[in-house]
Order: C-alpha cells, then sequence, then structure tokens
C-alpha cells in the first residue's frame, strides 16, 4: 500500500457577493513559486500546504497544453461554450 502524503492545496475557486455585485476567480498553481505562500495563510486554510502542477507531477508542464485541456474540461463540466474576443 502506497505511504500516505499530507494534503496539499492545488487551487481555488471563490465567490464574493455584496450590493447586489458578484465576483468570481478561479487559480490553479501550474509553475507557481510556492516560496511566497509561507508568509500567508491561503485561503485561512492552515492544515494544508501548497503545492503546484509540477511539483505533483514530478516534471515540466506546457502552459499551453495546460490551459487547453482546462478550458476543455471547465466548459464540458458547466456546459457552456468557452469563446475570446
Amino acid at each position: 500500500m502506497a505511504e500516505s502524503q499530507p494534503d496539499r492545496k492545488i487551487c481555488a475557486i471563490g465567490i464574493h457577493l455584496s450590493r447586489w455585485v458578484t465576483m468570481h476567480g478561479f487559480a490553479f498553481n501550474i509553475q507557481t513559486d510556492l516560496e511566497y505562500f509561507k508568509y500567508i495563510v491561503p485561503c485561512g486554510i492552515t492544515n494544508k500546504t501548497v503545492t503546484s502542477l509540477e511539483m505533483e507531477l514530478g516534471k515540466a508542464v506546457d502552459l499551453g497544453e495546460v490551459s487547453t485541456k482546462l478550458n476543455q474540461h471547465f466548459s464540458e463540466l458547466f456546459e457552456f461554450e468557452l469563446t475570446s474576443c
């Protein structure tokens, strides 16, 4: 059986509602310099470390490929067509 690893945080999705205005955001650590996370508590979560896709895979990743796949899966999951201006 594989050894258990500590929980890690690789992305965040946020929604904020105030005075009839909605804001949202999405962050995915792909090639992120994780040193900065030593100085903050991301999303108030104290019992998890922060990681990146590169760190989890143990190799460099192509940002274009990640973007394409992420856009495809995101649009399929939320059932919409993604377009660019």
